[in-house]
């Protein structure tokens, strides 16, 4: 059983993020009721956005804090903007921060992951076979820190620009490996995030007739890489000769 240490009692806050046409509005919303019923006690719900169009009105809405970075024309920030949750000060909000991105599944508890301790705690990022040495880069679909803590994150990125796009290859690698050098970073149990596409998918042959299911002690399913939920609820997946059932969990899991 997972151990964890009671923290300072502190305002809890959900963070979220959506920009582009990628994710529309239904997202957010059941994001929020995923949250709403896996989650005791208070928190506010935030969305950083571009866009607040059909966004329900439990989710309080700002604008994504502009990156201040040049970019060459046609250049994308892409997932680098959610290097601005780490402003010094990000609208004024106080207190402890857990970032979810809006295509995760919540299938059990969230309470554990505002108690949980560890100065700034992040996915250890899933383990391919072709990767060797020391394991540092956390998987950013979920992330807990204090507000306005890391201030330097974002500081450094915006000095340094350039150079850190070159040497890392997106946001998530850049913050694990500056956080680890601090002494910073730690990570969630195994078990609480697992990777739709790696833990829950059957083996072959079995995928043929066995439905895709969260591990025993999930807490959020990531979807990353070819499969998304919409496409996972409906028995999809993007590449070809990569067969799933219809992983029904999800309609309910959305409520």
């Amino acid at each position: 059983m997972v151990q964890t240490t009671p923290l300072p009692t502190q305002q809890r806050h959900i963070l979220c993020m959506k920009w582009g046409t990628k994710y529309g509005p239904e997202y957010v919303n059941r994001l929020y009721a995923m949250v709403r019923r896996h989650l005791k006690g208070d928190f506010r719900f935030v969305c950083l956005t571009d866009n607040t169009e059909g966004i329900r009105e439990e989710v309080e809405c700002f604008p994504i804090p502009d990156l201040n970075i040049h970019l060459a024309p046609g250049q994308r920030d892409g997932a680098w903007k959610k290097l601005t949750t780490f402003e010094g000060d990000l609208y004024g909000l106080k207190g402890v921060a857990l970032f979810l991105d809006l295509d995760v599944v919540v299938v059990g508890s969230l309470d554990d992951f505002f108690t949980q301790s560890g100065e700034f705690l992040i996915i250890h990022d899933y383990p391919r076979f072709w990767r060797f040495g020391e394991r540092i880069v956390g998987n950013s679909s979920v992330y807990r820190f204090q507000l306005g803590a890391h201030a330097d994150v974002l500081e450094n990125f915006r000095a340094r620009t350039e150079q850190l796009r070159a040497q890392y290859r997106n946001e998530q690698e850049y913050l694990s490996h500056f956080l680890h050098k601090q002494g910073k970073l730690a990570y969630w149990p195994a078990s609480w995030c697992p990777s739709f596409k790696y833990y829950c998918i059957p083996a072959w042959p079995t995928n043929y007739w066995k439905e895709p299911v969260p591990p025993k002690d999930a807490r959020i399913v990531i979807f990353h890489g070819e499969v998304n939920p919409p496409d996972a609820l409906e028995g999809r997946r993007n590449k070809r000769f990569r067969h799933i059932q219809p992983a029904r969990w999800i309609a309910k899991a959305w409520g």
